[in-house]
């Protein structure tokens, strides 16, 4: 099957053929003419099989006839990422090359004064993430009643990351009569539940199974007997400098682990940089442009760029840890081999993260040859295990402290005792007092309060 058999326009058709295609993916072949249609679609693909294009350009054909009007977008493309709405929109200018359409990028990080600039003059594409967008109705600078057709992309990620209430809100803000699409690369029952909330009578195109990794990548594990981060940094700098990398994303499971391993890549002489949420959107979108063209060699990340990283040829991709989230193995992984490549990638296993091991098994339903570079066993026998060291300076310390305090608690007790023998008008009352000071009260003047020796 080529384009041309799925009833795209012929200037669609010149710019598709221009951008270098000439077949449709799975996902494309089945859900380009159902939603030329005005079907409603839940689409399922994994990451890199060409979700975003099988929206994109049957929406510029829609959008082909009608104008916007203010504050008024046409169809709204809703993202749980700033990088992948940026992807998209990358997108619609790469494919709407022969049309005259306006679009508005809503991501969070960016200044409000553009976008409410870009939304007054009417946008035919809205591409927002949740937060910003509601941000946006709620100073009135938007309305969403126009909306004709509505994107949600990635939504098990939105899933993932807290943003289905967000969802529910802006659906109801949406006219009733509109086409929705969804789009996810998992279906879990709570994104089954939204589909059927939201969508009438909606087609499902499955155009892969969700937790299938590529025949093209080559999986290992590097298995260890000590999970500290001390082992896991040295194991994956040994991992690294043991290949031929071209380049590579180094995945973490939290934010704080991201940066930590950027630091200690950098400290060892490796190319290395961190990307995650709590980045600006400034030095974010700076990163990533690095590591596309070719400056960056490791890239060090969160799951917030398991999706819409859009680099073909990514050699290696390296797991920390394995995903708190099955699922989330094959994403993070079909960043490297796509289009027919060979790629590589590597998990590091630590005693504590067995269990989330056997579930990326059962998930993927294949076996993960083990690997470990020469010398990392005898180098990690030789690094001093971080529990015994604390437990020493503990040890030494409370030692130390217990024979300091000895004395002190004994005088404070000869102290006591005579004080309270040398108070002992008002009787027993009295004994409970804390003893007078020998010198001075700093930060109290050189007496003792009058309410200090009221009798308890």
């Amino acid at each position: 099957m080529t384009f041309d058999e799925l009833g795209l326009s012929d200037e669609l058709l010149a710019a598709v053929k221009s951008a270098g295609y000439s077949e449709p993916t799975p996902i494309q072949a089945q859900a380009i003419p159902a939603i030329l249609s005005m079907r409603d679609i839940t689409g399922i693909a994994q990451t890199g099989t060409g979700k975003t294009a099988a929206f994109v350009l049957p929406m510029i054909d829609r959008l082909a006839q009608g104008r916007s009007r203010a504050r008024m977008p046409r169809t709204l493309i809703l993202e749980p990422t700033r990088e992948l709405a940026a992807q998209v929109a990358e997108n619609f200018e790469k494919y709407g090359v022969n049309h005259k359409l306006s679009m508005a990028l809503l991501i969070g990080g960016v200044a409000f004064g553009d976008q409410d600039k870009a939304l007054m003059q009417g946008v035919d594409v809205l591409i927002a993430t949740p937060g910003r967008l509601i941000d946006q109705f709620e100073r009135g600078k938007l309305l969403l009643t126009g909306v004709e057709m509505l994107v949600i992309d990635e939504a098990d990620r939105m899933l993932d990351m807290g943003f289905i209430p967000d969802l529910e809100k802006i659906c109801k803000l949406l006219p009733p009569r509109r086409q929705t699409l969804l789009f996810s690369a998992t279906m879990p029952p709570e994104i089954t539940r939204l589909a059927t909330q939201f969508q009438t009578d909606s087609k499902r195109i499955e155009a892969s199974r969700p937790a299938q990794t590529a025949d093209t990548i080559t999986q290992h594990v590097v298995k260890l007997d000590r999970g500290d981060d001390k082992a896991k940094r040295t194991a994956l700098r040994r991992v690294i400098e043991s290949r031929d990398i071209k380049n590579g994303i180094i995945f973490c499971n939290r934010k704080v682990e991201v940066d930590i391993v950027a630091k200690s890549l950098c400290k060892h002489g490796h190319d290395a940089a961190p990307i995650h949420g709590d980045l600006s959107q400034a030095h974010r979108t700076e990163t990533l442009e690095k590591y596309r063209a070719g400056d960056l060699k490791l890239l060090v990340a969160s799951d917030v760029a398991a999706r819409g990283l859009d680099v073909p040829d990514v050699s290696h991709v390296f797991n920390y840890a394995p995903p708190p989230n099955s699922d989330d193995y094959v994403h993070r992984i079909g960043r490297t081999g796509r289009a027919g490549r060979k790629g590589e990638a590597f998990t590091i296993v630590g005693p504590n993260d067995e269990k989330l091991w056997d579930a990326v098994l059962k998930q993927i339903q294949s076996d993960v040859q083990e690997y470990m570079p020469d010398g990392l066993e005898e180098e990690l026998s030789e690094l001093e295990a971080p529990s015994s060291r604390r437990g020493g300076k503990r040890s030494d310390s409370s030692k130390g402290s217990k024979s300091s305090r000895e004395p002190k608690n004994k005088q404070h007790a000869s102290d006591d005792n005579s004080s309270s023998r040398g108070r002992g008008k008002k009787g027993n009352q009295n004994e409970l007092l804390p003893p007078a000071p020998a010198g001075p009260v700093v930060g109290l003047g050189d007496h003792v309060p009058a309410f200090l020796q009221r009798p308890i």
